[in-house]
């Protein structure tokens, strides 16, 4: 009887068992986000600016975002009208925020043509894209930096660029109503190719201005307004974190203010609405320590199992092996 390799595996183990799940070899990796690619029959998700975007940081308003007619906003037809040559253009992908590479931040008659008012670069550090930064300055446009070196220390930023991005916004807002005639900013998000660092940031930007936007849809709106995007796995990831955090951290605010009965829940929190409108919560109630479960005599504790593990491994199969006889 031949013995193949996974059979062997397991040399010095008894021959009396056989494993009870298939052998891999590669390394774990967390599961793959798929993102819809734009096609003729994609369904493009609804834009609208969400409740959250009334006071991102609780100190600017920015409610008049609210005004915009996004429902026309995404294009389409992008892919068959894409062509190489516009990856070194910028593309709208809201009204009033624009992505785009490097050599977009430095056309001025670009900057002119879309009344762009500021310019933010995403850069990997302090001494890059000067060049850009001088244009939009010689423009009389407002500048604004991001430092980050990778993906990682970009994603502590993303809620900062949201707030440079809003502050102007605002500014502009009031400004221009003091004179009589308010009207609304633009920003130019950019970084080198102004397919990667620039495209993360405006994709989180849209996830925590827009309502009920997760990671998912705000990439595909940025590949269906530019194609040339790049979102690979690491991105993907960072951007579900992202999501995560927005999600626990609008949860955490509802708790403390409270949730208006006459205003739905966005569907990323109806999970935890049963929780927030419960009677017994409150946040300064104490959590109950392992001691406390421990002594709890209403507690079963069946074959001396630790309660602990019996939370973690009741019920579930997670056998490597079984006895073959």
């Amino acid at each position: 009887m031949l013995t193949t390799h996974e059979d062997t595996a397991m040399s010095d183990c008894s021959t009396s068992h056989k494993r009870h799940y298939e052998y891999t070899y590669r390394l774990p990796t967390p599961p793959r986000i798929v993102v819809p690619p734009p096609t003729l029959s994609a369904d493009i998700p609804e834009l609208s600016v969400g409740r959250v975007a009334d006071t991102p940081d609780g100190e600017v308003d920015t409610s008049f975002l609210k005004e915009q007619n996004l429902e026309s906003v995404v294009q389409k037809n992008m892919l068959l009208e894409w062509s190489y040559e516009r990856r070194r253009q910028a593309q709208m992908i809201l009204p009033w925020l624009y992505l785009g590479p490097l050599t977009a931040a430095k056309d001025k008659e670009f900057l002119v043509r879309e009344c762009i008012t500021m310019t933010l670069a995403i850069r990997p550090r302090e001494t890059s894209m000067n060049g850009a930064l001088h244009v939009g300055k010689e423009l009389d446009l407002e500048t604004g930096t991001i430092e980050a070196s990778n993906y990682f220390t970009l994603i502590s930023n993303f809620s900062r660029a949201t707030k440079m991005i809003n502050r102007h916004m605002a500014k502009v807002r009031q400004l221009t109503a003091a004179g009589g005639s308010p009207r609304m900013g633009k920003v130019l998000v950019f970084c080198e190719s102004g397919n990667e660092k620039s495209a993360a940031t405006v994709a989180a930007y849209l996830m925590e201005t827009l309502d009920d936007f997760d990671h998912v849809k705000s990439m595909q709106v940025c590949q269906a307004q530019r194609f040339c995007v790049n979102f690979d796995d690491t991105v993907k990831n960072i951007l579900r974190s992202h999501w995560d955090i927005l999600t626990a951290r609008r949860a955490v605010a509802s708790s403390r203010v409270g949730i208006l009965r006459s205003t739905p829940l966005p569907s990323s929190l109806q999970s935890v609405e049963p929780l927030l409108n419960s009677p017994n919560n409150s946040t300064s109630r104490q959590k109950r320590t392992i001691e406390d479960i421990i002594d709890d005599d209403d507690m079963e504790m069946d074959d001396g199992m630790d309660p602990s593990d019996k939370l973690r491994f009741s019920g579930r199969d997670i056998t490597p092996f079984q006895d073959s006889r």
